[in-house]
């Protein structure tokens, strides 16, 4: 078997196991530098380290999206499998009910250190969970101004469920939309479309929704990050079985990093104000970030298919393990770093202690929620003896 035909036919894409790894293992070093740049989070660390902005909008643009477009392809190939209903059910409770939990269990230790840094809250977690978390509506206004409960980083989970669902309820009245749709955006991809269309998309966004929607994750309203976001999941349910594009996509790769790297460049030169600031500067600004978004995932695909497919027992490890390490890490961030304030330690060793503490709090969540069978489904795992969905007969 050729290298296009098991591709084509594979519905285990080992490569993009190790992208979704990648791109959700970048989060405990991605979270741990909110801590020390100028851009706002839950709390700061007494230290700034300017210098580390660079290389976190070097990873911004595209490792959210990417995430999203790797879980369009998986859901591709989940429906080829299951039923509609059996497919919503399975994947409502895959991401529904740790979500849940997290809201309730494992988030709300964030926004209490958050509080208790912000405005010095003098009463306890348990004090602050029943007053104030579960008040349903907004609190500590004006500053902070959150509204409880909240999902914080889960919201990832929040919007992968609803772009499943409108997918979902999309087949259902049309079945037949997703095979035309996968026939004509081939033809649409072929040759250097492929680079360039997709960028109008994501440059478009940036530029006209960007300015008037910025950045919320708070699903209603978000209208910049779902045209930026569903766009990427919806290009990878729509190129799943695409096996042609996606040798295309290994064929390009450097190419696409070259020019994901002069967007980049371009961009930052702009951003760090050598011109002087138009309409016209506004839009190249946006044009050449969405640009980049775009190229930045063509070049980690096509490298990724092309240098990471091997299998073996760490790959099948960290497959399971991500989603759990995901939902407990900023959490633990937080919290260490929390306690660590005022410690007179360097900014080097903190971080360096904020890093190794959530990498061994993530290890050991999921150590422990591996071997205990009602635990699972808190963390998105599949319960060991459950039955999985009938799959649809196929056809002989």
């Amino acid at each position: 078997m050729s290298t296009s035909d098991k591709y084509s036919t594979s519905e285990r894409r080992i490569d993009l196991d190790w992208v979704r790894i990648g791109a959700f293992g970048l989060l405990i070093f991605y979270h741990v530098g909110m801590l020390y740049v100028s851009w706002g989070f839950h709390i700061k660390s007494v230290y700034s380290l300017t210098w580390l902005e660079p290389l976190m909008l070097f990873l911004n643009p595209w490792r959210l999206s990417l995430l999203f477009l790797v879980s369009g392809v998986a859901t591709r190939f989940m429906l080829g499998k299951y039923r509609l209903d059996s497919f919503v059910r399975a994947r409502s409770a895959r991401l529904l009910v740790p979500l849940i939990f997290g809201m309730f269990v494992i988030v709300p230790l964030q926004s209490y250190e958050q509080i208790v840094e912000s405005l010095g809250y003098p009463a306890g977690f348990t004090d602050f969970y029943l007053r104030h978390y579960l008040a349903f509506g907004s609190q500590f206004c004006p500053s902070p101004c959150i509204v409880l409960p909240t999902w914080n980083h889960l919201w990832f989970v929040v919007y992968l469920w609803a772009y499943t669902l409108a997918l979902v309820v999309v087949l259902a009245l049309w079945p037949f939309l997703a095979d035309w749709l996968d026939r004509n955006l081939a033809s649409v991809l072929a040759g250097p479309g492929l680079l360039i269309l997709p960028c109008l998309l994501f440059a478009a966004g940036r530029v006209f929704l960007f300015p008037v929607f910025p950045s919320t994750h708070a699903l209603f309203g978000d209208w910049y990050n779902h045209a930026d976001y569903a766009t990427a999941f919806l290009i990878g349910f729509l190129l799943a079985r695409r096996g042609d594009i996606w040798c295309d996509v290994e064929r390009r790769r450097w190419t696409a990093l070259m020019a994901a790297t002069a967007c980049f460049i371009a961009f930052m030169l702009v951003r760090a104000g050598l011109f002087a600031p138009s309409p016209v500067l506004r839009w190249f600004a946006g044009t050449v970030y969405g640009s980049y978004q775009w190229l930045g995932m063509v070049a980690v695909l096509g490298f990724a298919r092309r240098h990471f497919t091997a299998d073996g027992p760490v790959r099948r490890y960290f497959t399971d393990a991500i989603f759990p390490y995901y939902i407990v890490h900023q959490t633990a961030i937080i919290m260490i770093a929390h306690g660590l304030r005022g410690s007179g330690l360097s900014a080097g060793v903190e971080a360096c202690i904020v890093i190794a503490g959530t990498v061994l709090t993530c290890v050991v969540t999921y150590e422990i929620v591996r071997r205990i069978d009602w635990l699972r489904p808190l963390f998105g795992l599949r319960r060991e003896a459950s039955t999985p969905a009938k799959p649809i007969p196929q056809p002989a």
